[in-house]
């Protein structure tokens, strides 16, 4: 069977959910590698070292696939651009435990463009190893989106995407929406491009009992929850839905309901604080949401199912998504998802079956959407349905299946040539 080398330089596959860098592609890697294992694949994950504390080799994924925690640079969380620069030694750091193990990578699958840069150089020292490549999210994207100059992607980082175009064997995209967007912001070959969308653990993620669910996360079997869990930043659109919910406020005041958010740290000092935290904690405080939203900070991926389960309906209000595993993982769990109509979750999400998808920035629209769902306990109850037995589709058995017939392909292609 084969030997994998995933790289996963900027963030590691094991870190909590919900902080700067931590998302979907964190919960992408962990789970391939563990679905891979299942499947007697052997699966290196390599991602740089950011603490000298925690052992340089882990076995947290189980079936013998091992974290290595490179070090490349100081051991220490940094900016991307700064993390760009050690990406030289990292690959050097990986040749070296390649070398020391007695180890022959059959395919090397990265993920995002830093780690794309990484396999380019290790393939040339490995004599051409076969590159699978996943960008997660894109630069030309973020930066149609932008509102600031601070929250534009530099030029590195797009001459980084084009090079990592050019030098990968297949190109693995969520959704048709990323292809189209590969090809035509980035002139993309689509001849190496394959949609594969990520997967959902089914077996973690599905429907608790409400009330069971709500007697976990704290909640009376009566209390109504809006559920929001990403990274706390812009282009997340958490600024609509704390509008909305002012607006549902105002209109549904009879039956309160509250809205939890999962992510970012909003106990943190105001120096230590992000931007978008504070202007979304000053939001509440203007618009009289003190006691209607709540702001939760991290929660480990053990708990989530518990947190989808107790609400009646997760929102992703992102101006930009490449595919939005959330909104999977709250499906899974019987949740109905409310979701802009940007990217992967306009594929994901189906309008009026497991939930509704709305123009991106329109709080009015999205007030009305949680006012039909939360008033319509028929409706909330048919989505439900629909939600959890759509994501089985996407059931990680399945989607992993799909990964190894790419790398096949691939390995296959190389004998021949």
């Amino acid at each position: 069977m084969y030997r994998i080398a995933m790289l996963s330089y900027h963030t590691c596959p094991l870190a909590t959910l919900g902080g700067k860098d931590t998302g979907g592609m964190n919960v992408y890697v962990r789970e391939l590698t563990r679905q891979l294992g299942r499947m007697g694949i052997h699966v290196d994950v390599f991602t740089r070292s950011q603490d000298d504390h925690v052992p340089h080799v882990l076995h947290e994924l189980g079936y013998g696939n091992r974290v290595v925690h490179v070090p490349a640079g100081p051991e220490t969380p940094l900016g991307k651009r700064e993390m760009s620069e050690y990406i030289p030694q990292f690959v050097e750091g990986v040749k070296a435990f390649a070398c020391e193990k007695g180890i022959h990578y059959d395919v090397i699958h990265s993920h995002y463009w830093m780690s794309g840069v990484a396999a380019a150089s290790l393939s040339d020292a490995w004599g051409g190893t076969p590159i699978v490549n996943m960008f997660h999210t894109l630069g030309e994207m973020k930066n149609r989106i932008a509102r600031s100059e601070a929250e534009r992607e530099g030029e590195y980082r797009i001459d980084g995407e084009k090079q990592v175009l050019r030098r990968a064997n297949r190109i693995v995209v969520a959704t048709l929406a990323e292809l189209t967007q590969l090809r035509f912001l980035y002139k993309a070959d689509p001849n190496k491009m394959v949609i594969v969308p990520p997967g959902v653990d089914v077996c973690h993620f599905y429907p608790i009992p409400p009330d069971e669910a709500k007697a976990y996360v704290g909640l009376k079997p009566e209390d109504r929850m809006i559920l929001f869990v990403g990274r706390i930043e812009p282009l997340k659109g958490v600024d609509t839905l704390i509008q909305a919910m002012a607006c549902l406020k105002l209109k549904d005041a009879d039956r309160p309901v509250h809205l939890a958010i999962i992510g970012g740290d909003p106990s943190a000092s105001p120096e230590q604080m992000t931007a978008e935290m504070a202007r979304l904690q000053k939001l509440c405080e203007d618009l009289g949401l003190g006691k209607t939203v709540v702001f939760l900070g991290k929660r480990d991926q053990d708990t989530l199912p518990y947190y989808y389960s107790a609400a009646e309906v997760v929102v992703m209000p992102s101006h930009y998504e490449s595919f939005g595993m959330v909104a999977l993982e709250a499906m899974a769990c019987g949740t109905p998802v409310i979701a802009s109509e940007v990217g992967g979750l306009a594929y994901l999400v189906r309008d009026g079956e497991t939930g509704f998808t709305i123009p991106a920035e329109e709080p009015d629209m999205l007030c009305e959407k949680l006012m039909w769902l939360l008033n319509d306990p028929e409706l909330h109850q048919k989505m439900s349905g629909q939600a959890a037995e759509y994501a089985q589709d996407y059931a990680w058995d399945k989607i992993a299946t799909q990964i190894v017939e790419v790398y096949d392909e691939l390995v296959k292609k190389e004998k021949v040539g």
